[in-house]
């Protein structure tokens, strides 16, 4: 079982949107895909149209209630081989505790692994201890930016404490690449945020980005992944080809 988490640590990089569409994307290839959301906003729930009860447990019991089993908290949605881990849009972050372990012990029972082939995390923006657990549960770390200045700056940031949590809390965890979101060849500003990216951390970990389409907000309104609202669209195509590319990259 693999385990990939999705972050930035600036907020509106295209976090959900990602980890939403990639899931789908995985699931359609036969993968036993979980997407666990550790957002309270609960976005991945809306773009699964997957609705939370009241009390009912979610991803963030994991902090609260050590003893708790991931799969009580397991939801399926209607897409084959896809299954959700919701969010409590009511957790208070700084419930979270300090355990930076809590994510990678509930992950590491075995019946997860029996049930699942990958897993996906998204995250919040924040630097806190929900991020730090899912890159200390993680294998591959993927960073979705948008072309600005103040993204780029996040993925800068982003970085600094990769390093830091690969020397010190997870040295299996690397850096699957960076995924430039919401682009468009024809604009200068967003081949200069490339650039430097590129310039950056390398060209080989700048993935082939995912283009301006509305019908990636008109999913999520839909409560679907772009593949199954829009299948021909700018969005649906490029993520399809995102996830070929990762699939090889993550057997590696």
């Amino acid at each position: 079982m693999s385990i990939l988490v999705i972050t930035n640590r600036k907020g509106g990089a295209g976090k959900t949107t990602v980890s939403v569409n990639l899931a789908a994307e995985f699931a359609a290839k036969g993968q036993r895909v979980l997407l666990v959301d550790l957002d309270s906003q609960g976005h991945c729930a809306v773009g699964l149209g997957v609705k939370i009860e009241a009390g009912q447990a979610t991803a963030h019991d994991i902090f609260t209630q050590p003893n708790m089993h991931i799969l009580d908290a397991v939801q399926q949605t209607t897409i084959p081989n896809l299954s959700l881990l919701p969010a409590n849009p009511a957790f208070q972050h700084h419930s979270s505790g300090h355990d930076e372990k809590c994510l990678a012990r509930a992950l590491s029972h075995e019946s997860i692994a029996l049930q699942f082939d990958l897993v996906i995390i998204d995250t919040p923006p924040s630097l806190d201890n929900l991020l730090l657990n899912a890159l200390s549960a993680a294998h591959w770390v993927l960073v979705p930016y948008v072309p600005h200045p103040l993204s780029f700056e996040g993925v800068r940031q982003l970085v600094r404490l990769l390093f830091k949590v690969i020397s010190k809390i997870n040295r299996s965890l690397k850096i699957l690449g960076f995924l430039l979101v919401m682009t468009a060849n024809n604009i200068r500003q967003h081949k200069q945020i490339t650039e430097q990216v590129t310039k950056q951390f390398g060209a080989l970990r700048v993935l082939t980005g995912i283009r301006t389409d509305i019908k990636l907000a008109e999913a999520f309104a839909a409560n679907k992944p772009v593949r199954f609202y829009a299948p021909k669209s700018r969005g649906a195509e490029d993520f399809a080809e995102l996830a070929e590319m990762l699939s090889s990259l993550i057997k590696k």
